[in-house]
């Protein structure tokens, strides 16, 4: 048969599929079918379709008389309801079905498109999600309140609080560390009063204390107090409704101060500063054996730039900066350098390589200077860390036994001398610098949706989430959950037992090493400052949560009821020993880095400003 022969063509589709979707009622089904002109004309028009239309018809009109409408069928839980009252009735007076087909089937409720109920329950859990972070960082915001309001009752003015003996204590100059260091934190926080209580503390006293006080530590000095008050300058500049003095007032105090430390710099024999100023006598002079630190004649470049940068005054940039550019030149175990440095040689002394105190901050200020200054062409300095990164992963980095957690050793006596599995808490810095100068603070997704990383980039931020976890290990471990200020671990040449953490549940128990020396908390920084930058750049929520157990160890076991947060004696004993001082870091930088790691990517965001390693965030100097 052709298909011009067909009792049925496409064209009859179309007149019926679109009125019969809107109607589909029997009656309607059948006037369509038998009385459409165009149907008649073509379905009749051979013997075989007059056949089927009557055999439709004939079967149309007996569906009708014997069998309920086609809305019982999809109502059938409702019709099984009522059919003894109404159903059988209808069937008896013989009306069943041609009563149902008269009558206009009910309108459904609109069903939800599988996708709209999948946005719907995406914006809830998005919602939810968003809820319980915001709780978390309020509860961050009410601890900080706590430690100032400790330190503010006890001990205003001194350097740091002694929360059980409810007093201060001047270890830092007695400049008032804590509340210039507490005042960024203050401001991110939007806590008004406490920052007009440390911005008038500051307009009244430190002016005056500058002039008159004796010995301070150059870089202790740098980063607290100037880096905090540079950081308060730009905050509130940024922000004029905060209560207290005018931005100004921070900026010309920041400034009176560098002047007097920078005799530190024009003291020297060398490009490498001396270790300590006296502040009323405009003098320097270095540390009893000679020496000062390499971390800490390299850590001062991000502050005395900014300064430069604001004031006009290149004086603090280029006495800064000299030291980065002589150690460029000194010799190098594949970009590592020992941890001390002689002002008066202008050389480094010694052999001792590691990443924790007195050589961390050095590798962390390469990149961030670089980072601060690149428009700058500072390439030296981005060059520097490369090489240093690719000696730590060559030279340093091991794993320990039995799980393979991935660590950061020493070498005490140099390339060729043994190697230590000894790794400071300060170490813990490591991960988040790895991160940053992988991505420069942008997301991970969003550098590998623009092809920006490089092989050597995707291995350290590889690297860095390792060490991230390590770090939070060395937390998990203890009966406290809280990490000691040294850990060791066992690896291939070394082993001990009976010096675990004391959490007999932690998989790492039988890996991480902590002698009764090292088993102290100083309430640090650092592991939680590398969890903000992880979650940052690679958006893994994992961090947040690590974060939450570590917030929730320390308003468990270093809260003082009456009085600030408390250092610990013993971190693997419950419960255990405080040690009464609560650091100035705290607040300064443990408390700010969780409040931002449970906040929005946008605060304070990573492509705009770098911290120091006092966590004070200094903006990202651009173009001119």
């Amino acid at each position: 048969m052709s298909s011009n022969t067909l009792p049925y063509s496409t064209k009859t589709f179309t007149t019926i599929t679109p009125t019969f979707l809107h109607d589909p009622s029997f009656r309607y089904v059948i006037s369509h079918i038998l009385f459409t002109k165009n149907v008649k004309s073509e379905f009749m028009a051979c013997s075989t379709g007059k056949f089927l239309a009557l055999l439709m018809f004939c079967g149309l009109t007996y569906l009708m008389l014997t069998h309920a409408s086609p809305i019982h069928s999809i109502t059938n839980h409702v019709s099984s309801v009522v059919s003894s009252e109404v159903g059988d009735k209808s069937i008896i007076n013989g009306s069943f079905g041609f009563k149902r087909l008269l009558r206009k089937p009910p309108r459904l409720p609109p069903r939800l498109i599988t996708r709209e109920v999948n946005s719907t329950n995406k914006s809830i859990a998005k919602s939810n999600k968003k809820s319980k972070w915001t709780s978390r960082r309020k509860s961050v915001r009410k601890a900080f309140i706590h430690a100032w309001s400790g330190y503010k009752n006890y001990a205003m003015g001194y350097d740091e609080l002694m929360p059980l003996s409810r007093r201060g204590v001047n270890g830092l100059g007695g400049l008032g560390a804590t509340v210039v260091d507490a005042l960024d934190s203050a401001m991110i926080m939007k806590l008004h009063d406490v920052v007009f209580e440390a911005g008038s503390w500051i307009e009244k006293h430190l002016p005056e204390r500058i002039l008159r006080k004796g010995q301070v530590n150059l870089f202790e000095t740098t980063i607290r107090v100037v880096g905090g008050l540079l950081s308060a300058y730009h905050l509130s500049n940024s922000n004029p409704t905060y209560k207290g003095p005018t931005p100004s007032v921070y900026l010309e105090t920041a400034k009176k101060l560098a002047d007097r430390l920078l005799t530190a710099f024009t003291s020297s024999p060398t490009a490498i500063p001396f270790s300590d100023v006296v502040l009323h006598d405009h003098t320097a002079h270095a540390a009893p054996d000679g020496l000062s630190s390499t971390s800490e004649a390299s850590t001062l470049q991000l502050e005395f730039n900014y300064l430069s940068f604001l004031t006009g005054e290149q004086k603090y940039s280029v006495e800064a900066m000299k030291v980065l550019e002589h150690m460029k030149i000194l010799p190098k175990v594949e970009g590592l350098v020992p941890i001390y440095i002689s002002p008066s040689s202008g050389e480094f002394s010694g052999a001792n390589i590691r990443l924790g105190s007195r050589g961390d901050s050095y590798y962390e200020y390469l990149i961030k200077v670089w980072l601060q200054q690149r428009q700058s062409n500072l390439t030296y300095l981005h060059d520097m860390y490369v090489e240093a990164m690719k000696g730590v992963k060559h030279l340093l980095v091991k794993k320990s036994k039995p799980n393979g957690l991935v660590f950061v050793g020493e070498l005490p006596y140099g390339v060729d001398g043994g190697f230590s599995p000894k790794m400071d808490h300060l170490v813990c810095f490591l991960p988040g610098t790895l991160a940053l100068g992988a991505t420069k603070g942008i997301t991970k997704a969003k550098a590998m949706e623009e092809d920006l990383l490089t092989f050597e980039d995707l291995e350290n931020l590889k690297l860095a989430e390792d060490l991230a976890k390590t770090c939070f290990e060395m937390y998990a471990v203890t009966s406290t959950g809280l990490a000691p200020e040294i850990a060791y671990f066992n690896s291939e040449g070394y082993s001990e037992e009976g010096l675990d953490g004391g959490n007999k549940t932690s998989e790492y128990i039988h890996d991480i090493v902590i002698k009764h020396a090292d088993r102290h908390n100083l309430l640090r920084p650092e592991t939680v400052e590398s969890l903000f930058i992880l979650y940052r750049i690679t958006e893994d929520s994992k961090y947040r949560e690590w974060g939450w157990s570590i917030f929730k160890a320390f308003e468990k076991y270093t809260k003082v009821d009456s009085c600030g947060y408390s250092s610990l004696d013993d971190v693997t004993m419950l419960p255990p020993r405080r040690r009464d001082k609560m650091e100035t870091f705290f607040l300064g930088e443990t408390l700010k880095y969780l409040y931002l790691l449970f906040s929005e990517s946008n605060l304070i965001p990573l492509t705009e400003f770098v911290f120091n390693t006092e966590a004070h965030p200094i903006p990202i100097i651009a173009e001119k």
